[in-house]
């Protein structure tokens, strides 16, 4: 059984716990003002659902080393991007959720705006969630047309691909041809836990940015 204590300030779950409920759109509006900048509980809505998650501690570092590994792989082909932790993707009584990071990458069509309106603006070209509690099903992102997005779990990518109207999964990101992601990913998580930022400074001199 979950233990669920409402305050009037505050949700509290135990790390790990994912907790559905029946609700709807007004309710999760309510629910994010409340919750305001805090980052747990993380929550979003599909369907007349409220699905809650806190992450555990591994969430976070197998977040930062992903993210930060995307960012030298695209300097490293001379990419532009645009990043964007933790905004809140929403489409008005439809889906509302909030990947843990998601990026533009080499067409920026949003980069300036204060606002991205999930409407009319284009979509991320890649969207990546640390999936260690299993609170993520690809196909949330379908409203939002996200080209690819990868699921983090027990420290493996899992690349799934927007194929007309479902997500298939994929051994190779169109963004990274040639690089073993996985095996990438599995030496920076090794050095992480060795390095602390060093990792990444590893990665970097083994990827330089290209000039």
């Amino acid at each position: 059984m979950i233990n669920v204590v409402v305050k009037p300030d505050a949700i509290e779950l135990p790390a790990g716990a994912v907790l559905r409920v029946p609700g709807t759109w007004q309710d999760y509006q309510v629910l994010l003002e409340h919750l305001g900048d805090r980052a747990c509980p993380r929550v979003k809505y599909r369907n007349g659902e409220l699905l809650l998650m806190v992450p555990l501690p591994e969430h976070g570092k197998q977040l930062d080393i992903v993210a930060d590994m995307v960012k030298v792989l695209l300097r490293h082909q001379g990419l532009k991007f645009d990043s964007y932790p933790e905004t809140t993707m929403a489409l008005p009584e439809h889906s509302g959720i909030t990947p843990d990071h998601f990026f533009y990458i080499d067409e920026l069509p949003v980069v300036g705006q204060r606002r991205i309106d999930w409407s009319t603006d284009p979509p991320p070209d890649l969207a990546i969630e640390s999936d260690v509690t299993s609170f993520t099903n690809p196909q949330d992102y379908l409203p939002y047309r996200v080209s690819e997005l990868w699921l983090v779990r027990q420290q493996r990518l899992e690349i799934y691909r927007l194929q007309g109207a479902q997500y298939i999964p994929v051994q190779q990101s169109r963004f990274f041809p040639g690089f073993d992601l996985n095996a990438i990913f599995e030496e920076c998580i090794g050095d992480a836990y060795q390095l602390g930022s060093g990792a990444i400074d590893k990665l970097s001199d083994r990827y330089p940015r290209r000039r």
